[in-house]
């Protein structure tokens, strides 16, 4: 199906819907040449986090950007969601746009969705950009540690309906008073009308069912991450691009890497790198993207 979403739109950007693996994704379409770039979203967003982003990569490859399952426009996912699915739910629609191999980007909580894609399907991913992103078992699960400085909300999104309890009807509130505020750094990358199009997915019944999932992935997932690491580890070309977290991304990839590993460090910038720097973002992985290609 093709046609535009409930929510905000981008000049010449193409809305559609499709059903795969048991669910119906959101995607969204830009670009009509060179290599196709999938954009995967963390937390708190959905493909409007990358809405910048994709005119810059859009100039020169196709760009596709997905609302996870229980995310954006996406079907709401069920209270037992993990990563695995989420991982499957991209290969299938890297099989409905018949585009792999793909270069992969993803950013904060979708490591472990991307990671597992890369390692059960190899074949679907040419290239993986990391964006503020960590991995259970290689030191992610130490975010959640509120005693050495870590985040309160992925224990409260874990824990099995918290999410609904304390959060619906308060979406605007949380992203826009305490989410993107507390890790942002560039004064007002991040607009009203962003945290309105952010929200609005949140707000459907069930709607934190996909983030929650998610959560409880990296709080479970980290053993297995950690063999699927030492039995596949991942041999393709890597960018790990860091802002607020540093060179955590770096030190993460390396892990589980024997491929070639780029880094990029950017200053001033936060930890939702797409909304706060996106031409420095593009210009971290338009070159990579071409290396690759040229390779």
């Amino acid at each position: 199906m093709t046609g535009t979403a409930s929510g905000s739109v981008l000049a010449d950007v193409v809305h559609h819907t499709v059903d795969v693996n048991g669910t119906t994704l959101h995607y969204v379409a830009a670009g009509e040449q060179s290599s196709p770039v999938l954009l995967v979203h963390g937390f708190p967003e959905s493909w409007w986090a990358f809405h910048r982003l994709i005119p810059f990569l859009a100039a020169s490859h196709r760009v596709f950007a997905v609302d996870l399952r229980g995310f954006g426009d996406s079907a709401v996912a069920a209270e037992g969601h993990d990563s695995a699915t989420a991982a499957e739910d991209l290969h299938h629609l890297i099989r409905h746009l018949d585009v792999g191999p793909v270069h992969l980007a993803a950013q904060d909580i979708s490591g472990g969705t991307a990671f597992r894609l890369a390692t059960a399907h190899p074949a679907d991913v040419a290239s993986l950009t990391t964006i503020e992103m960590g991995l259970a078992g290689f030191g992610l699960e130490g975010f959640a540690d509120v005693t050495h400085g870590g985040s309160w909300h992925i224990g409260a999104l874990a824990a099995p309906g918290i999410p609904d309890l304390l959060f619906a009807g308060r979406e605007r509130a949380l992203l826009g008073e305490w989410a993107f505020p507390s890790m942002t750094a560039v004064a007002g990358a991040v607009t009203d009308d962003d945290i309105a199009e952010l929200a609005r997915g949140y707000a459907r019944p069930g709607g934190w069912n996909g983030a929650a999932g998610l959560y409880r992935s990296m709080l479970a997932e980290g053993e297995e991450v950690r063999a699927l690491a030492a039995a596949q580890p991942l041999g393709l070309p890597i960018l790990a691009v860091g802002g607020f977290g540093g060179p955590f991304t770096e030190g993460t990839v390396q892990q589980v890497s024997t491929g070639d590993v780029t880094s990029v460090l950017l200053e001033g910038v936060g930890h939702y790198v797409a909304l706060e720097a996106p031409q420095a973002l593009a210009d971290a992985m338009l070159p990579f993207l071409d290396r690759v290609d040229g390779a």
